[in-house]
């Protein structure tokens, strides 16, 4: 089975949602901190990087590259492109999602001493980040709005049904 057969829900996230969702968790990070800096996981780590910088007034963001999917094809391997020096004391990992915890774990082992927070999270990956705001099926594929545009959509009641 490939990886995006795997996905049989899929959770579209709007620029709104993902921008309340970002503020959310920086609510959740300020009694936490303070962090030296911001360390973004990119890509998706990007955007909710930047409104938490903004909410807790963080003007250090370095990032850590790392590619792991190709649309939903979640690749075996982790390819790294770019690291940041040190074990992360008093930084505060910033991603989108933690899905399976592949990208989380290398990160993790990269940086033991930072505080790992995502906007979503998986229950594979969950346990490997410290603080995340909205917990999503396993099988569910999130969609968040790079990846996507206003389109017609059919109704559900037209739409095959799984079982």
């Amino acid at each position: 089975m490939s990886t995006a057969d795997r996905y049989r829900k899929v959770f579209p996230v709007t620029w709104e949602q993902l921008h309340r969702d970002a503020k959310a968790l920086s609510w959740r990070l300020l009694e936490k901190g303070p962090y030296k800096g911001i360390i973004a996981i990119a890509r998706g780590g990007l955007v909710p990087a930047a409104v938490i910088a903004r909410e807790l007034d963080i003007h250090l963001v370095e990032t850590i590259c790392i590619s792991s999917y190709q649309w939903q094809e979640q690749t075996s391997s982790h390819k790294v492109l770019k690291t940041v020096e040190g074990r992360g004391e008093g930084w505060l990992i910033i991603d989108d999602l933690v899905d399976t915890g592949g990208t989380a774990r290398l990160v993790r082992e990269m940086l033991p001493e930072a505080h790992f927070a995502t906007v979503y999270a998986k229950p594979a990956g969950r346990p490997l980040v410290d603080t995340f705001i909205t917990e999503v099926s396993q099988d569910t594929w999130i969609l968040f709005p790079w990846d996507s545009e206003v389109q017609y959509v059919v109704p559900l009641v037209n739409q095959p049904q799984q079982s």
